[in-house]
């Protein structure tokens, strides 16, 4: 499971699911000592269970690498259609608390705190699980993605290396003749070693996102081998772009070359 593929959308989700287990515990009815929702079956089932169940679909459907189906359909469309369904009880449990059996009160029994605190967690349980993907602000990650680190400038020398002190210089192969302009003692880098990366595009932001079908992630050395597969419904950080391809990191923290970009979700 993944939780940095977590929106803020989910974060919604996951909280009125929380506010909705509370109101299971409070009074039904507004009656001094009238029972909870865990006093009626088919309340507490419908509403509560119901409610707090679709949410728990919709976090897990996020949260797998994979989609998984059942009977056809996506976990997160059955937690939205728990959610839907939990707000339909709850709005006609609260205006009719004691349904078919008033008749035979003669009690004015209204709502409880549990009916009316579960009315309102539904109905921001349902609005959050249905809007989530339609608004961007609510796809945005609910955990911060980490900061890249910087990339060492090209032809800096990293700490501990030649020229620093302490630091032992490479020794110049028997026989080896040392390049024009090169110290003496130090060894000529191979010619691959020499050429600058691709150069990055300056305004660009990491950002998460995530592919709609299996891609490869290609090594930064451009290598023909994949060194990893990206897998839908997980997000991936895209830490640089050069040009048409992404810098992709994975969740194990390696690092390669995106080379179709096309249809990817930005998170």
């Amino acid at each position: 499971m993944n939780i940095r593929s977590l929106t803020r959308g989910d974060g919604v989700v996951i909280g009125a699911a929380v506010l909705l287990l509370i109101a299971s515990f409070l009074d039904t009815f507004d009656k001094a000592g009238s029972p909870n929702a865990w006093d009626n079956l088919g309340l507490v089932m419908s509403m509560y269970v119901g409610g707090v169940a679709g949410a728990v679909l919709i976090v897990l459907a996020r949260a797998l690498p994979q989609p998984l189906k059942f009977v056809g359909l996506d976990l997160g469309q059955i937690g939205v259609g728990l959610t839907v369904f939990a707000v339909w009880t709850a709005f006609w449990s609260t205006i009719d608390p004691l349904g078919a059996f008033d008749n035979f009160n003669s009690l004015d029994i209204g709502a409880g705190s549990g009916l009316i605190l579960g009315l309102i967690a539904a109905l921001v349980l349902a609005a959050a699980a249905i809007a989530t993907p339609l608004a961007p602000a609510l796809q945005a990650a609910l955990v911060p993605a980490p900061k890249p680190q910087a990339p060492q400038p090209y032809g800096a020398q990293p700490a501990g290396g030649y020229g620093y002190p302490g630091a032992a210089a490479p020794q110049q192969p028997y026989g080896a003749q040392p390049q024009p302009g090169q110290p003496f003692g130090q060894q000529q880098p191979p010619a691959a070693a020499q050429q600058p990366p691709a150069a990055a595009a300056p305004d660009f932001s990491p950002f998460w996102f995530a592919v709609p079908v299996a891609r490869p992630l290609f090594a930064e050395d451009g290598s023909a081998a994949p060194i990893a597969e990206l897998a839908p419904g997980t997000w991936y950080l895209a830490v640089e772009q050069r040009g048409p391809v992404l810098v992709a990191q994975t969740q194990d923290g390696r690092r390669g070359v995106l080379q179709d970009t096309s249809g990817i979700q930005r998170g």
